[in-house]
């Protein structure tokens, strides 16, 4: 037996083909714009003051570390500066980026020399603030989060590398 289609047949299948592929697209298309609307937003609200992310900042080391009313008036005005200095250091990364003018290595070591020496004053302070059971716990909450923060870095470095390796494909 033979299997022949007719004309008209031919069309239906094709018809059907078509509406699944356009059902398809659309569908597509939609998952994409949501997808880019929720991710468009980032960044486009507004920055928290420095008093504001401090005080936010204050509590949930409370919460998590059981600070005294004391040990948060005491860290307040550590935490202001601490941030205040990382707003400055992102403000200058980023003209920096575009201006295209790279840091010389003498530049780079000193930037990272004076980073590390903030980071050596800053637990120096937090260690005398905090008892010992306190601090012990600020040392693991600080271990977590910079391994959080190295992980998304490297996550962000591999898809540059990635774009970068397709982009040259292209070429």
């Amino acid at each position: 037996m033979e299997c022949q289609i007719g004309v008209n047949n031919y069309k239906t299948l094709n018809f059907k083909h078509m509406k699944k592929l356009l059902t398809v697209l659309i569908l597509a298309i939609g998952f994409t714009v949501t997808t880019h609307a929720q991710r468009g937003d980032k960044g486009q609200h507004e920055q928290l003051t420095v008093e504001q992310q401090t005080e936010l900042a204050v509590k949930k080391m409370t919460l998590k570390l059981d600070l005294t009313a004391s040990q948060q008036n005491q860290l307040r005005p550590l935490i202001a500066k601490q941030i205040a200095e990382r707003q400055e250091m992102r403000a200058k990364r980023k003209a920096m980026k575009n201006s295209d003018n790279k840091p010389t290595a003498e530049e780079r070591y000193v930037m990272k020399n004076k980073m590390l020496d903030k980071q050596i004053a800053y637990k120096a302070k937090m260690k005398r603030i905090l008892n010992k059971e306190q601090y012990e716990r600020f040392e693991k909450m600080t271990a977590r989060k910079m391994n959080k923060h190295k992980k998304k870095a490297e996550h962000k470095m591999h898809e540059k590398r990635k774009l970068h390796k397709e982009h040259m494909q292209e070429k």
